[in-house]
């Protein structure tokens, strides 16, 4: 059964929001998330001891804040819908994977596929995330604070990456129609994905992104790189190729 463990409540406990810690080194994951899925609108959860284990805090569907305090492994946050889920360490592979909507912020380093088949919500990485960061994203917006590796935004079908580092090779390729801002150097662009004019609504746009996940970049620094829109039209001189 899990240990939860409810500090006291400030004065007025009737405005403050109920508060819980759950220690993994004496409770499961299992348990972890069934308390998790089972808690009420605005409480706030902590995690103590998560050792890098995985799955921790996916499926969350209750507008709740998560902390987790050290390392999570394998799909921390999955198919997030409601609430901020914070990692104050690194999280593995997958994180945030098929998140809806929420918040899931990481202040360390995120491992491959980070936000994966993401369909809305943010997806704040502080520094860098590896190969295929935003693989088949389909909405959700993620900001990287330092470098993303090879692959990233792969099929990229709609929402923003943002990158405040550097690019690995092959970065939005076969992309459709989602929006890359990148503030240092790209290695290489994948099939289709060509360097884009930076309008004032795509200021306005990034600004608005960096300023929701807490950075002060300047929009001015960075390109963006979308689609040449060529892979996905018919084009009859090509008829011998599909």
């Amino acid at each position: 059964m899990v240990t939860l463990t409810a500090p006291e409540q400030a004065a007025a406990p009737a405005q403050a929001a109920e508060s819980f810690t759950v220690d993994l080194s004496t409770s499961t994951v299992r348990e972890l998330n069934q308390a998790l899925h089972d808690a009420g609108t605005g409480q706030s959860w902590t995690v103590t001891a998560p050792g890098g284990k995985h799955s921790l805090a996916v499926g969350i569907n209750t507008d709740i804040e998560v902390t987790i305090n050290g390392h999570a492994g394998y799909y921390a946050a999955g198919m997030h819908q409601k609430g901020t889920v914070t990692i104050n360490g690194n999280a593995g592979v997958g994180l945030a994977e098929n998140i809806m909507s929420g918040t899931v912020h990481v202040t360390g380093d995120a491992s491959q596929s980070a936000a994966a088949t993401g369909h809305g919500g943010l997806v704040v990485i502080d520094g860098n995330a590896s190969a295929r960061c935003g693989i088949s994203m389909k909405g959700v917006d993620i900001v990287v604070g330092g470098n993303i590796g090879h692959m990233s935004a792969f099929m990229a079908q709609a929402g923003r990456l943002v990158v405040c580092g550097d690019a690995g090779e092959a970065l939005g390729d076969s992309i459709y129609e989602a929006r890359i801002y990148v503030q240092g150097t790209v290695a290489s662009l994948g099939a289709d994905c060509i360097e884009k004019p930076m309008r004032e609504e795509h200021l306005t746009e990034l600004a608005g992104l960096l300023a929701a996940a807490g950075r002060t970049d300047d929009p001015a620094n960075f390109k963006r790189y979308g689609s040449a829109r060529n892979l996905y039209h018919f084009h009859v001189d090509n008829s011998t190729a599909y």
